[in-house]
């Protein structure tokens, strides 16, 4: 069994209810080699949706890269972020956001819950395919043993809700159960 659970959460509370339970934080709080499953890890060379030839250090780098607000439109400086900090672009320093553009060159700007279809979903599950391999292999196995419970600052796993961010941690577990 895979359970996502927030990682704000005490660990007793956790293990008082999951006490066989293997933990895991995949956060970038985490530590090697599950950190390189958090989206703001530099794992390197990810190919950028819709712009051929280009590539991203992280996936964070090309969520918040690809982003235009009223004002900023898309900032090629995110995709060489390898430290896992500045990758943040927020509404308070740039305004409203319009949505993400479809591509670094692209005419297109598609709204949010398509942005994380057509760009984050394809990018994170890329990673995870492409270059995370042996660590979901050992949470493969973790997981045929027992209760996995990974460990994340966001639980939603609704790739509709709108109204939350979407948990990293949701998507490793749908790709561990063949559903990504």
């Amino acid at each position: 069994m895979i359970i996502v659970q927030n990682r704000r959460r005490k660990i007793e509370n956790i293990k008082k209810e999951h006490p066989e339970a293997v933990i895991i934080d995949v956060t970038s709080k985490g530590g090697l080699p599950m950190l390189k499953f958090s989206p703001f890890y530099p794992i390197g060379n990810i190919p950028i949706p819709f712009s051929e030839h280009r590539f991203s250090e992280s996936v964070e780098g090309i969520w918040q890269g690809l982003k235009v607000f009223e004002n900023h439109d898309v900032d090629e400086s995110k995709f060489k972020i390898r430290t896992m900090k500045g990758l943040k672009r927020t509404v308070r320093k740039f305004g409203t956001p319009r949505g993400h553009r479809k591509g670094i060159k692209g005419l297109e700007l598609l709204d949010y819950i398509t942005a994380r279809k057509l760009i984050y979903l394809p990018t994170y599950k890329w990673v995870l395919d492409n270059r995370l391999q042996s660590e979901i292999h050992e949470l493969r196995n973790i997981a045929g043993k027992g209760t996995l419970i990974l460990l994340d600052y966001e639980t939603n796993g609704d790739i509709e809700n709108m109204m939350k961010p979407l948990s990293h941690a949701q998507l490793i577990k749908m790709r561990l159960e063949n559903e990504l």
